[in-house]
């Protein structure tokens, strides 16, 4: 087994500043991800961040890494495309409840199926943050919006139970609150060989008046201080789906299974870009031409 050579949190400092609202749970999130990229060892030529669109989705350009801002809720396909181009990258996509639950679930629901080798960290306030404070997919019933002023009366969505049940076999959830915890839960989806999903309570103190970090002090618990172990199906489950007054934080669900990429025959030979093209180089030249 390789020795993991810890870097330290600066070297993913990036050159812009983060220009979320004072007291956002995206800093914690994104501190988080620089943390977890740290304990791994992983250099940032050899990361790259991907995203869509919304206030977390503005994350790769504020890390030290490759990254990929993309289209609303197409975080997924652009991430998948880059990873199997390029299977020695490690592939982290961050965004938003709107951007992954909303426009883009469909991508996500196939992308877990597929169990895919990517890790997606979603930054979950329960509402649109960068269009002022609409319903998101995971708002609770009842909750007044500027989409819903006399009350969302649709059910949420549960990302928990879908992911487990789509085929995710790294199953998380944190909260920005806890930073060493949720750490320590974006290195384990990052390090797990499969899709890794980390659903995380990330604040909105703009819009969202209700799931604040009161809220959810009051209310969190952790799985790994009862004990939990993560590999039961149908407990994970139920742990899932607890609400109220007690709301579990840590992995849910963690299980080894074989990967897309394990098989896929083009893929056997090693990653895609290190792979001989087989065209002559007039063919070559006159392709690149084409495109250009």
């Amino acid at each position: 087994m390789a020795t993991v050579i810890e870097l330290p949190i600066e070297t993913y400092k990036g050159p812009v500043e983060p220009d979320w609202c004072p007291g956002c749970g995206d800093f914690g999130v994104l501190r988080s991800v620089q943390t977890a990229a740290g304990k791994l060892g992983i250099h940032p030529k050899d990361l790259l961040v991907v995203s869509g669109i919304g206030c977390s989705s503005n994350l790769p350009g504020f890390i030290h890494a490759y990254g990929i801002h993309s289209l609303h809720g197409r975080s997924v396909p652009v991430a998948t495309g880059a990873h199997l181009a390029n299977t020695d990258l490690k592939v982290v996509i961050t965004g938003g409840d709107g951007d992954g639950y909303g426009i883009g679930v469909g991508h996500l629901i196939h992308a877990m199926r597929r169990n895919l080798d990517i890790t997606y960290v979603v930054m979950d306030n329960q509402i649109y943050g960068l269009t002022t404070g609409q319903t998101s997919p995971t708002t609770a019933k009842g909750h007044k919006t500027k989409s819903t002023p006399n009350g969302n009366f649709e059910s949420p969505l549960n990302p928990l139970v879908l992911a487990i049940t789509s085929g995710a076999t790294y199953v998380a959830r944190g909260f920005s609150g806890e930073q060493k915890q949720l750490g320590e839960l974006i290195a384990g989806g990052i390090a797990h060989k499969g899709f890794s999903l980390i659903d995380v309570f990330s604040p909105c103190v703009t819009y969202n008046k209700i799931n604040t970090y009161p809220y959810f002090k009051q209310r969190v618990y952790k799985l790994e201080d009862e004990g939990y172990e993560p590999n039961d199906f149908y407990k994970s489950i139920e742990r899932a789906y607890e609400w109220g007054e007690r709301i579990p934080l840590g992995v849910l669900y963690k299980t080894d299974q074989e990967t897309y990429e394990d098989n896929e025959p083009v893929l056997q030979k090693g990653p895609l870009v290190k792979q001989k093209l087989g065209l002559s180089e007039q063919v070559h030249n006159s392709l690149i031409e084409e495109m250009i």
